[in-house]
């Protein structure tokens, strides 16, 4: 029987801060990057087809299994999945569309039908598809359709894209188990969606936070949320 998360003390979403702030900050801090480029349009171009060329693979390799996870902004959950002991790359991007190759501006359009997510790849002899679920379902909020706090559009709807049969069956399970329970006022979102191609987003967008934490998006926004992340999974948590 897969465990019952508490999500009345450990939901994270965007509530804790202001929602026009967050949405203020993300949009500022979006268009500083755009302004300055982090390099030139040219130079941009290419990385994106540097990355195009360069789609995360369907198959596992050796002893590692892949989960991806669509949960609203990839900055905020990356920081996560990061942390967790078994977890060897985590890896944003896009999937579920059907616009091949997409850029970060093209699934922003709405108009991709992509999501933006995660690649996990994991040790199953560390942790499980199981316990990768449970914090799926606690750090975002798997009840608000396209939208997550500030950020709304179909980018960042709430998505299990499974590998398998297996994920598939024990997604589904938990999504009923949960909404049967009532540990949601409302109703679970969450679509299953079978996995098909995992497109990674450009350079800037990975390890984001990481090499973010000055700013006042990862300030306001990601910090507290990986905060309250740490202290509710710490026996889950890498030993450094």
């Amino acid at each position: 029987m897969l465990q019952k998360p508490v999500i009345q003390s450990v939901l994270f979403t965007f509530t804790y801060v202001n929602e026009k702030i967050a949405t203020m900050l993300r949009v500022l801090f979006i268009s500083i990057v755009s302004f300055m480029g982090l390099s030139s349009c040219a130079q941009k171009d290419n990385s994106v087809k540097t990355k195009k060329e360069n789609k995360v693979m369907t198959t596992s390799t050796a002893k590692l299994d892949t989960a991806t996870f669509g949960t609203g902004c990839f900055w905020c959950t990356e920081a996560i999945f990061q942390q967790l002991e078994g977890v060897e790359k985590v890896t944003s991007g896009y999937s579920g569309g059907t616009v091949p190759n997409p850029t970060y501006e093209q699934v922003c359009s709405k108009t991709t039908g992509h999501a933006e997510c995660l690649n996990i790849m994991y040790d199953p002899a560390k942790i499980s598809f199981d316990e990768l679920l449970e914090i799926f379902w606690q750090t975002h909020d798997p009840t608000t359709l396209n939208r997550q706090g500030a950020d709304a559009g179909p980018q960042y709807r709430s998505v299990v894209f499974y590998h398998n049969e297996e994920q598939k069956t024990k997604t589904a399970k938990y999504k009923a188990e949960l909404d049967k329970s009532g540990a949601f006022d409302k109703p679970i979102v969450t679509t299953l969606e079978e996995f098909k191609v995992f497109y990674p987003a450009e350079e800037e967008h990975q390890n984001y936070y990481k090499n973010n934490t000055s700013q006042g998006y990862c300030q306001f926004v990601i910090r507290p949320k990986v905060e309250k992340f740490e202290k509710v999974f710490k026996s889950k948590l890498k030993k450094h």
